[in-house]
């Protein structure tokens, strides 16, 4: 499967040194199969004047089978709920690749408001929810990047 990453830059050699933690799925290398989805991603860097770059991978997806994957078919409590421990800091899991939807930009607004206890789960979960399809794998470990995520080329959007 072809999987794309959107940065200001092109990274041949994908590692999670460099990625952000508290975010969705935890500290790890995001793609996504949709390639206006890395292309939105791109959007953040060009607003700030700099460059979007997607790169472009080959995902063996052997690696469904060979490693410990979790996958979340759809928005539901027990997505929202790993969400919650990975923004919090509180992920203790030992996934290695993490597939499921985005959580969307008003994902602190939400967040926020169910720490609060203003909303319950089935509102946050359908306040989370894109409009549009889309998908985000992360990569969370060396050895799994290495083993099944092989760079084909990058292109300047």
């Amino acid at each position: 499967m072809i999987v794309y990453h959107g940065s200001y830059l092109e990274i041949p050699k994908p590692d999670i040194k460099h990625s952000r933690l508290n975010v969705d799925f935890g500290r790890g290398f995001y793609t996504t199969p949709i390639y206006g989805q890395a292309e939105k991603w791109c959007g953040k860097f060009k607003r700030r004047g700099g460059k979007g770059v997607i790169s472009c991978y080959e995902f063996d997806e052997r690696a469904y089978q060979e490693q410990k994957v979790q996958i979340f078919q759809s928005y539901s409590e027990e997505w929202l709920d790993f969400i919650l421990a990975c923004r919090q800091g509180k992920d203790a899991s030992d996934y290695e690749i993490v597939v499921g939807g985005v959580a969307n930009d008003k994902v602190f607004n939400t967040v926020e408001l169910y720490f609060d206890n203003l909303i319950d789960k089935t509102e946050a979960i359908k306040r989370l929810r894109y409009e549009k399809p889309n998908l985000q794998i992360c990569f969370r470990t060396k050895a799994v990047i290495e083993k099944y995520l092989h760079f084909e080329g990058s292109k300047e959007v």
